[in-house]
């Protein structure tokens, strides 16, 4: 059996990522890593994580199937992630049941109908931008990125626009992995008062959003099958802060590569790439989230290299470096090209955890993209790109703050 080295310490910052995650695929297949004090197998061979995700030995449950849960969830800065009740924990039959009471928000007929209030919300923010005085940076993070994704979601959700900000703020630190345990904690409390806020106020007065259809399922529905209330307040809080900040953070970065790689940009003006394959360049190239926390062994796992994940052991899909494996997308994987002819990734993640969501982000992704850059041709990035900070996490992947000139300036 190979001997595996000092588990690699993952930064909670961020700060390199892409260093960290060579460091990953040069120990193989799978590596173990400290993940905020807690030990894992981080898979970044994508050919083994894509079996490891669609095996019914791997589980996302971390009550019945991680060993350490009882151990770990008192004073772990990522309890968050792993204790809630939704179909992002679920396993087996609790998935499919979870999973099929929230499919109805996202099929292809709903999400069509989303397209021409995304192009408004997309015209008016633009118009915004427009107004910004002459000759000074625009932060297109704050101004663009962030409130599309918050607008769609918080519509879909039933989200008053009065409590979007705040609530956007609570999550930002679900995925800032820089917090204390008791700060997780007390930004967790916030972050399920605004729901339960939420929750009472569709209760007393219901719409046409999502959140209704979820409370009339639990409140209605007697044959087993219904959310329970925990898990309504959790399936709530799955849909509206996944379907903001993984899509704010893909239209970062992709103004970002197509900013500081003016050859990209000309091949979709030159009809040689269109911006769904930016979007899946970019996710592909910069997903949204780095590393997914967690999954469990459900039983012993034999690994190629002959190494075990044991039974109850945590397993990290280290997305962002499987993406970027060279025996997947070859010598150049760590190039943005939006011509690559397979652009094929694992953002969205693999088999029945695939995100219910994926078709409304590429939709908001490509909107923005077209709009943006049909308005402003001459946009340059207003720093080097080496100063652009990341966000603090070694979870979500994008900057603390986009600056861009949208317009030439004067020498």
């Amino acid at each position: 059996m190979t001997q595996q080295p000092t588990p690699i310490v993952l930064d909670p910052t961020g700060s390199d990522r892409h260093a960290e995650h060579r460091l990953l695929r040069a120990r193989g297949a799978v590596a173990r890593v400290d993940l905020l004090g807690v030990q894992a197998w981080s898979v970044s061979d994508p050919v083994l994580l894509k079996h490891l995700l669609t095996s019914p030995d791997v589980s996302k449950d971390a009550r019945r199937h991680w060993a350490a849960f009882d151990s770990v969830v008192p004073h772990w800065p990522l309890t968050l992630w792993v204790a809630v009740t939704n179909m992002f924990t679920a396993y087996g039959n609790d998935h499919r049941r979870l999973r099929r009471l929230v499919a109805p928000a996202f099929t292809a007929r709903r999400i069509s109908a989303l397209k021409a209030g995304i192009d408004e919300l997309v015209g008016r923010l633009l118009d915004d931008l427009e107004a910004a005085p002459a000759g000074e940076p625009v932060d297109l993070r704050e101004r663009l990125a962030v409130p599309l994704p918050i607008a769609v979601i918080g519509r879909l959700m039933g989200l008053p626009e009065s409590r979007r900000e705040g609530f956007r703020a609570l999550v930002d630190g679900v995925f800032d992995t820089t917090l204390t345990s008791e700060e997780a904690a007390v930004n967790g409390e916030r972050l399920y008062g605004v729901l339960d806020e939420l929750i009472a106020a569709k209760r007393a007065d219901p719409g046409d959003d999502m959140t209704s259809v979820l409370i009339a399922t639990r409140d209605e529905d007697g044959d087993g099958s219904a959310l329970a209330e925990e898990e309504l307040r959790d399936t709530l809080l799955l849909m509206i802060s996944a379907g903001y900040d993984t899509t704010v953070n893909v239209i970062d970065q992709a103004i970002t590569a197509l900013l500081t790689d003016p050859e990209q940009l000309e091949h979709i003006r030159s009809g040689r790439a269109d911006w769904n394959a930016v979007v899946e360049e970019t996710l592909r190239h910069e997903p949204a989230v780095k590393h997914l926390p967690l999954r469990y062994a459900v039983a012993d796992i034999p690994l190629p290299d002959g190494q075990v994940i044991a039974k109850g052991e945590a397993i990290l899909a280290s997305y962002a470096a499987a993406n970027r494996h060279p025996g997947w997308h070859g010598p150049d994987a760590d190039a943005f090209d939006v011509t690559r002819i397979t652009k094929d990734h694992l953002a969205f993640g693999h088999g029945v955890h695939f995100c219910l969501g994926a078709p409304l982000a590429r939709m908001e992704i490509a909107a923005v993209l077209q709009a943006f850059f049909a308005r402003f041709p001459e946009a340059r990035l207003a720093v080097p790109l080496s100063e652009l900070e990341p966000i603090p996490s070694l979870i979500s992947n994008g900057h603390r703050t986009l600056p861009v000139n949208l317009r030439p300036t004067a020498a």
